[in-house]
């Protein structure tokens, strides 16, 4: 199926700001194509060019001084093709809008992240993830690509290319992604159970109980808040003293606070699977919306450990921590990606709105985690040095070499990829 609409060309609509607000974008025009062949044309005219989505980056990765583009405005696309179990959308589309549609043809992603507000094109450049031991990062999933790359030139490439693996996870700096093929599964449902009150010996068995499991915490108490289950419908639910835990007896939402209308129906009420995975609705704000975020992927087998080594900053984190989200990712074979070759844990951060109170604690929980060689979201906010985060990346070099090949002019460079991949 192909789903069109007209959309007039106008700059108005093209986002200035980031989604959190802390990045005002630098770029020196703003530009909403209603074609490829005008996307073409605009980028074979600049001479520095980068795309933005949903805006869903916490740093300047994405920033340019040059032209900011909006793909919102090409026509939207949902191509599934049964046989192949594949589906090809518009890079730019949410992957909240492609569920839907999915989800009518009887087919699913295998997994979401945890807000389906995130554009598809943006979501897999930075190997943004949901949870699941057993599943890859969003990434992962991504078939076959088309972007446009620096010359104006339109590419398609796939598994098959030998540089596959480096370009899924391109962050943006290969070419401006039109379309995405991306594996589907037939379609399910989910329950969704919140449990309160962890004990961390228990951690390991939790994240491995269902489907897809979250653990909140706030780094206030030694025991662990709440632990999120995306369990499959037909499974029974957890005993009544499931790991020692209590049930949550009406809906939470993850930040204290915040209205549980926001979140996915819990008290394990049945549901498809796009309606479950994500922790928020797509038509309601997503976690709090002032705030910033950092997230660091580390071994799988290392996660009590690397959440131990925190232990000793609880009371420099606490303050200026609004949650904290600990899940798991399975390895993949994506250069970029957090989770290469590497089965994972994931410590994200929401952090309140106020970077001079942040960063430092960040640097603090960046050299916590060193003994642990934690792997940053390319969307969120780190201060990794260069040469660290570069070896911890067996292909980092491999992927330079890419870089230099696709855009030997830098024409989808920015200040941020220029400080981790010099030319």
């Amino acid at each position: 199926m192909t789903a069109q609409g007209s959309h007039a060309a106008s700059t108005t609509d093209v986002p200035r700001r980031n989604w959190a607000g802390n990045v005002r974008y630098a770029a020196k025009a703003f530009h909403r194509p209603t074609s490829v062949d005008e996307l073409r044309r605009l980028v074979a005219g600049s001479s520095r060019i980068r795309a933005v989505g949903s805006g869903h980056s916490f740093n300047r990765i994405g920033d340019t001084d040059g032209d900011l583009v909006s793909l919102a405005g090409l026509p939207p696309v949902v191509e599934v093709d049964h046989e192949r179990g594949q589906v090809t959308v518009s890079g730019a589309l949410r992957y909240g809008d492609v569920a839907r549609q999915l989800h009518t043809q009887g087919c699913a992603l295998a997994n979401l992240a945890s807000l389906p507000h995130i554009s598809v094109a943006g979501a897999v450049a930075t190997a943004t993830h949901g949870s699941g031991q057993t599943h890859g990062n969003l990434a992962s999933a991504v078939a076959g690509l088309e972007l446009v790359t620096a010359d104006g030139d339109l590419l398609r490439v796939d598994r098959d290319t030998d540089t596959f693996a480096g370009m899924v996870v391109g962050l943006g700096a290969l070419g401006l992604v039109t379309r995405v093929t991306v594996d589907v599964v037939p379609t399910f449902a989910l329950r969704q159970y919140v449990r309160l009150d962890l004990d961390r010996t228990a951690l390991d068995e939790a994240l491995g109980s269902a489907y897809s499991v979250s653990v909140f915490t706030d780094f206030r108490e030694p025991r662990l808040r709440e632990v999120w289950r995306k369990q499959l419908a037909d499974q029974p639910p957890p005993p009544a003293d499931w790991l020692g835990t209590t049930a949550a007896d009406q809906p939470r939402h993850p930040v204290l606070g915040m209205p549980a209308e926001n979140c996915t129906p819990q008290l394990g009420e049945p549901g498809p699977w796009h309606e479950r995975l994500p922790h928020f609705k797509l038509g309601f704000t997503p976690s709090s919306g002032d705030e910033l975020q950092s997230e660091y992927h580390v071994a799988r087998t290392a996660a009590a450990d690397a959440l131990a080594a925190l232990d000793d900053l609880a009371d420099l984190i606490a303050p200026v921590l609004l949650v904290s989200e600990l899940r798991t990712v399975a390895a993949d074979e994506l250069w970029l990606s957090p989770n290469y070759r590497r089965d994972s844990f994931v410590l994200h951060f929401t952090w309140v709105d106020d970077t001079a109170a942040v960063l430092p604690v960040v640097a603090a929980v960046e050299e916590r985690l060193a003994p642990f060689s934690p792997r940053p979201h390319w969307g969120k906010v780190f201060v990794t040095d260069p040469a660290e985060l570069s070896a911890r990346y067996p292909r980092y070099a491999d992927f330079a070499a890419l870089l230099a090949d696709l855009d030997p002019k830098g024409t989808f460079r920015t200040d941020a990829l220029d400080r981790y991949f010099p030319r």
